[in-house]
C-alpha cells in the first residue's frame, strides 16, 4: 500500500488534467482495500482513470485500485468451446485483450485498444464495432463500501445498456469492483466482422477467413487511425453517447439532411451517430485554446497541452447547446465529470 499527499492526478487520467488530491492511496490487495475502506468511507474510487473529466481538486481519500492477477476457472459444467477467465479490476483492458488472443480465447476481440482498467468495463458496458462486455459477461465481485461486505452480481444484477449499468445509476458509489469474470470460446470462435470498416481492413490485406487476432489488428488499425492516442493528447475516447431517437423524429431529419447516418433500434427508435451531429455543428478540428475537438473524429474532446477540466466541459456544453439547437436531440455526455 502507498499512501501521499497532495499529489497531481495527472498521471492518473487520460485526459492528463492537472488536478490536485489531498490523499492519495494505492491499494495492492484485496485486504488492503478492505482495510482502507473500514478507515474511510466517503471516498473516491480512481482505476484506469479513462472514463473520467477532473474538474477541481479532490478532498476526499482518492484510493486507487491496482489489483492483478487473469485466473483461469476450471469448470466442469462447461461445453469443450467455452472457457471462463476471472480478471482483477486493476489489469489494463488492452493488454487483457492482446493475452486472450494469444491464449486463443475468443470474444473481446472487437473490444482492442479500448482505454481503462477491466475494473470499470462493465460500469459503462463498454462497447465496440458490434460486441459489448454484456455478451461475454459472467460475474463480477464488488464491495459494498458501507459494509464491507463482499457481493456477486450476475449478468442480470447489473441491468445492463447502451453504455450503461447499475453501477453508473441506482448502485453508483455504493461499490467497488475488485474482479470481472467473462466466458469466452476457447475452441471455435463466433467471429464478428459485421462492421463494414473491419470488413473494409479485412479486404485490404486479403483476408477472407479471419482469426480473432486478424479481427483485433483491424480494430486496432481503425482506431489508430481515428482516434488520438491518450499518451500523445490527452482524451477520454468518446465523450457522447449516441442518442437514440424517435422514428418520426429521424424521418423529419432526413427530410433536410439526407444523408444522415443512422442504425435502425426497431420499427420506433433510429440511433444517430453524436459524432455526425457534432460535425454538422463545425466543431470538428475545433480548438479554443487547449482544449478542442479532435480533427478526425468530432466524438472526441481533447486536451492539447493544458487545459483544464473546466474549460473542456465548458467546451462541451458549448457542443450540446448547439447540437440541439441545430437538431432538437440532446446529446448525453458518456464521460463522467468529477
Amino acid at each position: 500500500m502507498i499512501f501521499q499527499k497532495n499529489i497531481s492526478l495527472k498521471p492518473y487520467n487520460t485526459f492528463g488534467i492537472d488536478i490536485n488530491a489531498e490523499s492519495f492511496i494505492s491499494v495492492n490487495s484485496l485486504q488492503q482495500l478492505l482495510d482502507v475502506i473500514s478507515n474511510h468511507k466517503d471516498i473516491f474510487i480512481l482505476s484506469g482513470g479513462s472514463n473520467i473529466l477532473l474538474i477541481k481538486n479532490i478532498s476526499k481519500p482518492v484510493i486507487h485500485l491496482n489489483l492483478k492477477g487473469i485466473e483461469i476457472i476450471k469448470n466442469n459444467n462447461l461445453d469443450n468451446n467455452s472457457v471462463f477467465i476471472k480478471v482483477q479490476s486493476g489489469e489494463n483492458w488492452h493488454e487483457l485483450v492482446l493475452w486472450c488472443i494469444e491464449n486463443d480465447f475468443g470474444g473481446i476481440e472487437n473490444l482492442s485498444l479500448i482505454p481503462g482498467n477491466v475494473g470499470t468495463s462493465p460500469m459503462q458496458n463498454i462497447g465496440a464495432y458490434g460486441v459489448e462486455i454484456k455478451d461475454v459477461f459472467q460475474e463480477l465481485e464488488a464491495i459494498e463500501i458501507d459494509t464491507g461486505i463482499i457481493k456477486t452480481f450476475k449478468k442480470e444484477d447489473c441491468n445492463f445498456g447502451y453504455r450503461e449499468s447499475v453501477f453508473k445509476n441506482i448502485e453508483k458509489g455504493r461499490y467497488i469492483i475488485v474482479n470481472v469474470t467473462f466466458k469466452l470460446s476457447k475452441n471455435i470462435h463466433q467471429i464478428n466482422t459485421s462492421y463494414g470498416a473491419i470488413q473494409e481492413e479485412l479486404h485490404k490485406k486479403t483476408i477472407k477467413n479471419p482469426t480473432i487476432k486478424d479481427v483485433s489488428n483491424a480494430v486496432i488499425l481503425i482506431r489508430k487511425s481515428k482516434l488520438p492516442d491518450p499518451k500523445e493528447i490527452g482524451n477520454s475516447g468518446s465523450f457522447f453517447k449516441n442518442p437514440v431517437i424517435s422514428t418520426q423524429h429521424f424521418n423529419q431529419l432526413k427530410k433536410q439532411y439526407p444523408n444522415i447516418p443512422n442504425y435502425i433500434i426497431s420499427d420506433d427508435l433510429v440511433k444517430v451517430p453524436a459524432g455526425w451531429l457534432v460535425e454538422q455543428c463545425g466543431f470538428k478540428g475545433k480548438r479554443f485554446g487547449d482544449a478542442g475537438v479532435h480533427k478526425k473524429q468530432a466524438l472526441v474532446l481533447v486536451n492539447y497541452n493544458k487545459a483544464t477540466g473546466k474549460e473542456i466541459y465548458e467546451l462541451a456544453q458549448k457542443i450540446l447547446k448547439s447540437v440541439h439547437e441545430k437538431f432538437n436531440i440532446n446529446l448525453e455526455i458518456e464521460v463522467n465529470i468529477i
